[in-house]
């Protein structure tokens, strides 16, 4: 059987023996964890299984518990509905918003465990445990010099290879000033034609063939 209801008549102060800590609740005998409701129990069944019965209507992602669905919604109406009362920024994650209030309080739980620094988040504590460690996940895909925060690359690649320009592509190591840029050439590695003559059904990867088609077979441009 995958679940029981323990209960314990003859105790009516479950609290004052700590075996009766679970009593009245439904327990999942897989793991032994005990939930307060039967939709609780179903939820935490899920997890074991896998099972993602709530879809995102709009990107169609899946996930295990209604609250997830709801919290991930946020992401498409921009939904922000937990706010700083200190300041006037919202978030969509109530997570997010305990983070924030760091900022006002200047509480930093995440201590180090080699040295007295301490951090308001544990990204940046894991960030600064590379000093300790000698660890430089962060490799310049230009020359064989890597780092241990990925901005120190950053750094690196618009100083040292880029003269100031940002990014490159991976590809070619062509380099651009902006993203899209680098996202548009990317689509000739990629094979994408999206330059379309509008005469004919030709398409092109890059809008300068286009150009020359037009030119060429269709006489524009004289």
């Amino acid at each position: 059987m995958e679940f029981e209801t323990e209960a314990d008549s003859t105790d009516k102060s479950p609290l004052s023996n700590p075996k009766n800590i679970h009593t009245g609740k439904h327990k999942y005998t897989e793991c032994g964890t005990c939930c307060q409701s039967s939709s609780e129990l179903a939820a935490h069944r899920r997890s074991h299984s896998g099972e993602k019965p709530f879809e995102c209507s709009v990107c169609s992602k899946r996930f295990t518990q209604a609250g997830s669905l709801v919290r991930h919604s946020r992401i498409h109406s921009g939904e922000k509905p937990y706010k700083c009362h200190t300041c006037d920024k919202a978030f969509s994650q109530f997570g997010n918003l305990n983070t924030h209030m760091r900022v006002h309080t200047g509480d930093k739980p995440y201590k180090c465990h080699m040295c007295d620094k301490a951090f308001s988040r544990s990204a940046y504590l894991n960030a600064h445990m590379r000093v300790h460690s000698g660890d430089k996940p962060y490799s310049c895909s230009l020359c064989d010099k890597s780092f241990s925060q990925c901005r120190h690359l950053q750094l690196h690649e618009r100083h040292i290879h880029g003269s100031g320009i940002p990014y490159h592509c991976p590809n070619c190591r062509m380099l651009f000033v902006t993203y899209d840029e680098l996202k548009r050439h990317g689509d000739i590695h990629a094979g994408a034609k999206m330059y379309s003559c509008r005469n004919c059904s030709g398409s092109f990867t890059r809008s300068d063939e286009l150009t020359q088609h037009l030119l060429k077979s269709h006489n524009e441009g004289n």
